[in-house]
C-alpha cells in the first residue's frame, strides 16, 4: 500500500521532494500540492529545473489538477493550512516546505485538515524535535 503524501509549498524543496518520490519510491504517491502560484507555472517549474534539468516524464495541467505521467494530483492555493482538507485526498504525511509554518502550533493545522503526520523541511522555531536520518533518528 502506498504512502500518500501532500506537499505544502512547491518551491525548490517541494519540487525536489516530488522528483525524489516519483523517481525513487514506487511506494510513495503524491496526492496533493498546495502553492499560491498558478498551476501552469507550477507545471513549468517542475518540468524545467535550472539545477536538476528537465523532469523525466510527462507534465500537464487540467484546471486545478497537475497530471504527471498520467497520475492526477490535486492542486490548491490556500494560505491557511487548516483549510487544506488533506483528508479528502487521503494524505498520510504532509511535507511542510513553505518555510512559514515551523512550530507545533502551525503544523498542527495540517493535522486538523486531515493529515496524519507532518514533516518540516526547515528547522523549527520552537521545541519541535528535529531528526536527521542517520544521525539522530534512533
Amino acid at each position: 500500500m502506498a504512502i500518500k503524501v501532500g506537499i505544502n509549498g512547491f518551491g525548490r524543496i517541494g519540487r525536489m521532494v516530488f522528483r525524489a518520490a516519483v523517481k525513487n519510491f514506487s511506494d510513495i504517491e503524491i496526492v496533493g500540492i498546495n502553492d499560491l502560484l498558478e498551476p501552469d507555472y507550477l507545471a513549468y517549474m517542475l518540468s524545467y529545473d535550472s539545477v536538476h534539468g528537465r523532469f523525466q516524464g510527462e507534465v500537464s495541467v487540467d484546471g486545478n489538477t497537475l497530471i504527471v505521467n498520467g497520475k492526477k494530483i490535486r492542486l490548491t492555493a490556500v494560505k491557511d493550512p487548516a483549510e487544506l482538507k488533506w483528508d479528502e485526498v487521503g494524505a498520510d504525511i504532509v511535507v511542510e516546505s513553505t518555510g512559514l509554518f515551523l512550530t507545533k502550533e502551525t503544523c498542527q493545522k495540517h493535522i486538523t485538515a486531515g493529515a496524519k503526520k507532518v514533516i518540516q523541511s526547515a528547522p523549527s522555531k520552537d521545541d519541535t524535535p528535529m531528526f536527521v536520518y542517520g544521525v539522530n533518528d534512533k
